[in-house]
């Protein structure tokens, strides 16, 4: 693994209330600006795969080719492995990597894809230098990443304004870019990729039923005080357990409201290797 990589700090962590958030991720509600370009025989890297809900929907868009998941965490790419085994996908392999090293040579892939992980990243474009790198000329880097900064809500809730600006801190104190969505342009041009090849463009996600509302604010106010994100608050002494018991508090007020919205603007590029 390089050096760089281990500089890395994923803001999220793998606990139970952060893989919730990753299981429900489809290829429909997660990546769907990328459907078009994705036909049988359509060889794939998706980077940063998690439990391979994505992947694995990919994976039968494009079979009979094979798509392979990659990630950090060797107990995610179990998980996942478990997964397509269980949905009867056998064209998905799973395997632990770095994406400033991929072990992969020059022009293997059609497709390169990146969900939500350009913004745990030191180096973001040397990321996507990697990933070009590995794409065959005529092919096609996509990534998509979630804007902090841009996310909305009702009703107020000062609660949820010291959360935004927790997190905005820890992912600072990381190295971290939690307002990557916005800079995807920017990233993919300092990377090399050519202008002209670039397709810029935004998804949202939204949770405003009384179901969504609740899953998505039950999910938050775990991570508040169980996942990576509330020990690197309080290790980098950002906060106390007291206020981020607050913070959770603050997640469960909102999803009771009955007229409770939030919504999560996401960047998305695809471009043209």
């Amino acid at each position: 693994m390089s050096t760089q990589a281990k500089q890395d700090v994923y803001t999220h962590g793998h606990h139970d209330s952060v893989l919730r958030s990753h299981r429900w991720r489809t290829a429909e509600n997660s990546a769907a600006y990328l459907l078009p370009h994705l036909q049988p025989g359509v060889k794939v890297l998706d980077v940063g795969c998690g439990p391979g809900t994505i992947t694995i929907d990919f994976a039968r868009r494009v079979a009979p080719a094979q798509i392979i998941g990659l990630d950090r965490s060797a107990a995610v790419i179990e998980a996942a492995r478990e997964a397509a085994a269980e949905a009867g996908v056998e064209n998905a392999e799973f395997t632990v990597g770095d994406v400033y090293e991929l072990p992969y040579a020059d022009g293997t892939f059609d497709v390169a894809h990146a969900h939500q992980v350009l913004q745990h990243l030191t180096d973001p474009v040397a990321a996507l230098r990697e990933m070009k790198r590995v794409t065959k000329p005529g092919g096609a880097v996509a990534v998509r990443d979630a804007d902090y900064a841009a996310m909305t809500w009702y009703p107020e809730s000062p609660g949820l304004d010291e959360w935004l600006a927790l997190y905005h801190e820890v992912t600072q104190a990381n190295g971290a870019e939690a307002d990557a969505g916005r800079r995807l342009q920017s990233w993919v041009r300092e990377a090399g990729f050519d202008p002209a090849g670039i397709e810029p463009g935004a998804g949202v996600w939204c949770y405003a039923t009384p179901e969504d509302r609740t899953w998505w604010s039950e999910l938050w106010a775990d991570r508040a005080v169980a996942s990576n994100f509330a020990a690197q608050a309080i290790e980098y002494g950002l906060a106390d357990d007291v206020g981020l018991e607050h913070l959770a508090e603050a997640w469960r007020e909102w999803g009771r409201a009955e007229d409770g919205w939030f919504t999560i603007l996401h960047g998305e590029v695809i471009a043209r290797v």
